[in-house]
């Protein structure tokens, strides 16, 4: 599995072909149907080039220390197509470590569609940011501005504050997309504190719109609090305006929106695509039950084959990726602790899940490789639980069917009557 640098070479060691010696182990992780074999990223040569993937019906939402590249390869194993976006990075990082930035940004080939996600509210570092990740191609790069942690919109006076200042957003977006040769996004709010109301909200649309090349925003249908509650509790105390969202695609024909914010089923995800929705964004569902969340999303929203029949070939191909990197950036950079933390999710609700949490927890302590965290701990899972496909239950809720009803007054007072959609503006055109 090859590693996107910016020298454009491979720094991990590639993944053993099927079949070979050791591609497949004795024990737990043995195939137990027939002719079955390790589920695969594609190689790089079939990995599509940038702008050349299906649109993000489905994406993966940036989450600090969790959207690491150890969940993005479990992912990617899981789902060809959905797209992934990295943690945020901060522009200053990007500027000050330039001669490190394969620990920062590099990422394996396979993670392709994937997004970038910075952070920053200098216009000259988050330009120089995005001229430095421009050379590792990624498919889209996105700009922070909903993120409602006191260390981001605090002190760091960027994520959900950026809000407070549409012009500056538009500058800053203007500045991104001049120094990077792929589309260019933000992720944001319906709003922050007190300034929530619709018109606002489309005020810093159609500024940034008006501004820069933008045409993509990720919205995230609760409005920010940036004081009095914490990151987790502005996940769920503000109410979720799903209306707004949909008010957007109709006051905004020509920009792409993608919604975020309360989608934790797979039904909510298909019912919103049939609603209207150009895509839709997951957070910590696709995180927290990774297998039956991603496990449909390319039959679901793509009409594609699902990748994978099991996830006993899910942590075969994991595990030879993980091996293959220990060490790779020093003395326990990464170890076994980082590698396997994607993995504790895997078997959510599952019978079995909480004697293997725990046999995780005691063999984390001196296991030295993936592969003999696995040996240690998979006993606890049953056969038929590792060997069963991807399944679920048809919901007869109708999720979104009223939303029509509860949309706000048109917004009218666009800059301007029209936008017109440059080369590289979404790569959803």
């Amino acid at each position: 599995m090859a590693m996107r640098s910016a020298a454009k070479h491979a720094v991990l060691k590639p993944p053993l072909a099927l079949g070979s010696p050791g591609a497949v182990f004795c024990g737990r992780l043995s195939p137990r149907t027939p002719g079955a074999q390790p589920c695969r990223a594609a190689s790089s040569a079939s990995v599509p080039a940038a702008g050349e993937h299906l649109p993000p019906l489905f994406s993966v939402a940036p989450m600090m220390d969790w959207t690491d590249n150890h969940y993005r390869t479990l992912a990617r194993l899981i789902s060809r197509h959905a797209w992934l976006y990295t943690e945020m990075v901060v522009a200053e990082t990007i500027v000050h470590q330039k001669d490190n930035l394969d620990r920062f940004l590099a990422f394996p080939e396979d993670q392709h569609p994937i997004v970038l996600q910075i952070g920053g509210s200098n216009l000259e570092k988050l330009a120089k940011a995005t001229e430095l990740a421009n050379a590792y191609s990624y498919d889209e790069i996105n700009l922070n501005c909903g993120c409602p942690s006191g260390k981001v919109a605090g002190h760091g006076c960027f994520g959900a504050r950026l809000m407070f200042d549409p012009e500056f957003v538009g500058d800053a977006m203007a500045a991104i997309a001049a120094n990077c040769d792929v589309p260019v996004s933000v992720k944001c709010r319906i709003g922050v504190d007190d300034r929530d109301s619709y018109d606002e909200l489309c005020e810093f649309v159609d500024k940034i719109v008006s501004k820069s090349p933008t045409r993509h925003f990720i919205i995230h249908a609760r409005k920010a609090l940036l004081s009095g509650l914490s990151p987790a509790e502005n996940r769920k105390v503000p109410p979720l305006k799903y209306e707004y969202y949909f008010a957007l695609l109709r006051d905004f024909p020509e920009v792409k929106f993608t919604l975020n914010g309360g989608i934790t089923t797979v039904d909510q995800v298909s019912a919103s695509i049939i609603q209207g929705a150009h895509g839709v964004m997951v957070g910590r569902a696709a995180y927290n039950n990774p297998w039956n969340m991603l496990g449909h999303v390319d039959r679901e929203m793509y009409g594609k084959p699902t990748r994978c029949i099991s996830r006993r070939q899910i942590l075969e191909s994991y595990q030879v990726y993980g091996d293959s990197i220990i060490g790779q950036y020093g003395p326990s950079r990464p170890n076994v602790r980082q590698l396997i933390k994607p993995l504790l999710h895997l078997f959510h609700s599952e019978p079995g899940n909480n004697l293997w949490k725990r046999k995780a927890d005691s063999a984390v302590r001196y296991c030295k490789t993936v592969k003999s965290f696995l040996e240690e701990t998979l006993d606890a899972i049953p056969d038929s639980v590792l060997d069963k496909p991807v399944t679920r239950e048809q919901c007869e809720e109708r999720y979104f069917a009223d939303v029509d009803a509860l949309l706000p007054p048109r917004y009218k007072a666009l800059a301007h009557c029209s936008y017109v959609s440059p080369e590289l503006v979404t790569a959803s055109t």
